[in-house]
């Protein structure tokens, strides 16, 4: 699943860097991404994978509600923003349920490299709705993103794949999601925009699950869900700590091993082998993210060294 931290970090904002620190966070972060993947799919082979969300999302605001009693934090809670933590989390939800319903369908390392789409829609979001001034080379890359896409999609080749179709899909809504994030993070802190984006993932998947709610009872289906519960819980917790330590251009790079840690899972585990124009699309998108990484890290050095002048378009 995308998961992009979008906005300014506390390291960027304190110039507290450990990018050493960041690194190692954002490792385990990527070590659980590929372990949810690897566990959605395997869930798929037994339950639908709107279920597998709603199941998923029952299992943790059911912890939050246990903690509740015992987390002066969780006590303190509070929504000065409710229809943005609404909105907010509806769109996580959805963007969830495309997700999981793309690595349900698409193999593991084809739906890893769309994910990685979501900086180019939270770019363009950027630029449309929060007026920030994107320059041709920025464009440049977010077009080129786009077209590695289609290279993957292969449209008029094979039909448009409705898992792959998802995949952007999900992309666009955390970008649109993640884009409220920090209005939400700075009026309320980060805990209650994490558990209302879980309740509004309960909320949403309900009347997409109940149709085809069915659970096993084998002790591996509840094994691989704890895990898959345990692995998200983790990867949250330590992206956030990346993003908190180390610069967002030092860690971008990182994040993309896990294209080859969940394609070694799939060709290990179920068989999956990527064929070249993926790879070639694979390529093109994190050629283009990678780049639109680096000129967002220029322009926040820009805008912090700007006491005065507001910082020019970028290049």
């Amino acid at each position: 699943m995308p998961q992009h931290v979008i906005g300014t970090t506390r390291a960027a904002t304190t110039g507290a860097i450990d990018n050493l620190r960041g690194l190692a966070w954002m490792l385990v972060a990527v070590l659980m991404a590929a372990i949810m993947a690897v566990a959605v799919r395997a869930l798929s082979a037994d339950i639908d994978s709107r279920a597998i969300v709603l199941v998923r999302a029952v299992i943790i605001v059911a912890l939050m509600g246990c903690a509740l009693p015992v987390s002066r934090t969780l006590r303190q809670l509070r929504f000065t923003r409710p229809w943005l933590h609404v909105a907010r989390g509806a769109l996580i939800g959805v963007a969830t349920q495309l997700g999981f319903y793309t690595l349900s369908h698409v193999p593991l390392a084809t739906a890893s490299v769309l994910f990685f789409t979501a900086p180019i829609f939270a770019t363009i979001l950027a630029a449309t709705l929060q007026g920030e001034q994107v320059g041709a080379r920025r464009w440049a890359a977010v077009a080129a993103g786009f077209a590695g896409a289609l290279v993957i999609l292969r449209p008029g080749v094979q039909g448009l794949d409705a898992g792959m179709l998802a995949a952007l899909a999900s992309s666009a809504c955390y970008a649109v999601a993640l884009s409220q994030s920090r209005r939400i993070a700075e009026a309320d802190g980060p805990v209650a925009a994490l558990v209302s984006a879980n309740v509004m993932t309960l909320v949403v998947s309900i009347p997409a699950a109940l149709p085809v709610l069915a659970l096993p009872s084998t002790p591996v289906f509840w094994t691989i869900l704890m895990v898959l519960v345990a692995a998200g819980t983790l990867r949250g917790l330590a992206d956030i700590q990346a993003y908190r330590h180390g610069e967002a251009s030092v860690l971008a790079p990182v994040t993309y091993l896990r294209i080859i840690l969940v394609g070694l899972a799939g060709y290990l585990l179920f068989d999956e082998v990527i064929d070249g124009p993926t790879l070639v699309g694979a390529a093109i998108i994190v050629a283009s993210t990678l780049y639109i990484a680096r000129r967002e890290a220029v322009r926040r050095r820009r805008l912090r060294a700007a006491t005065r002048a507001p910082a020019g378009p970028d290049a």
